[in-house]
């Protein structure tokens, strides 16, 4: 006795789920809502050149299978996701300044300071980025130029 399946009318009946399109890398989440944030993305799309860098909000669901578990209820953490994996905080923030090009590579001399200090200061800076640096009611919406290079 054959399966449902095997049958060639009724294995057009069923629906085979598409696996999600991957998104480009590297991939730069932020915090959509950070006027901090907000100016490191500015800046990051006016040193890349090549437009090798994509960005998604830390809120939007681009984010969701990549951001750290405490992410969407503390928003403070910057994450690049590229070739090589997922990074946190300060290894992200070297990381993606090393994606600019081989002049930016140089920032990685900084990696020679342990994580957990390079991390201290991040989470300082975070705790106090909405402070210094302003809240923004919704993410800036991109111009036509780097439109393509954001992701929801």
């Amino acid at each position: 006795m054959s399966t449902l399946s095997q049958r060639p009318y009724f294995r057009s009946l069923i629906s085979v789920p598409t696996p999600p399109v991957p998104p480009p890398l590297p991939l730069v989440l932020f915090d959509g809502h950070c006027g901090l944030c907000d100016r490191s993305v500015q800046l990051l799309l006016r040193w890349d050149r090549t437009g090798v860098l994509h960005f998604a909000p830390l809120q939007g669901p681009t984010a969701a299978p990549f951001a750290p578990p405490s992410s969407p209820h503390d928003p403070g953490t910057f994450v690049l996701v590229d070739q090589q994996g997922t990074h946190l905080r300060s290894e992200a923030a070297l990381r993606t300044l090393a994606h600019l090009g081989p002049l930016w590579r140089a920032v990685l001399i900084f990696r020679v300071v342990p994580r957990p200090l390079r991390d201290a200061v991040y989470n300082w800076v975070a705790r106090h980025r909405y402070r210094w640096f302003g809240q923004l009611d919704a993410c800036r919406i991109p111009s036509a130029e780097v439109k393509a290079r954001f992701l929801p």
